[in-house]
């Protein structure tokens, strides 16, 4: 994952570089070609880029408590069996 610096640093190179990837990604490292054009199209959008990432959690708080009550009665987890 890039800081929103990073990904900001990428989108100011874009414009400056008349929308080049090439060059862009040439002379920071980073990113891809797809990534720079979603982040482009996020400030276009946007007028500016997300700071945070809000991701879904895989599992519920119950299921976790449930996979640690099994782990600690049983002494190991279930994907063993």
């Amino acid at each position: 994952m890039y800081s929103y610096e990073d990904r900001m640093r990428a989108v100011k190179l874009y414009i400056k570089y008349d929308y080049s990837v090439a060059d862009t990604i040439r002379e920071l490292g980073y990113p891809s070609r797809n990534g720079l054009v979603r982040w482009h199209n996020e400030y276009v959008e946007n007028g500016d880029l997300h700071t945070g990432y809000a991701r879904e959690p895989k599992y519920t708080n119950e299921q976790m408590q449930k996979a640690v009550n099994y782990y600690l009665e049983h002494g190991r987890s279930i994907s063993e069996l």
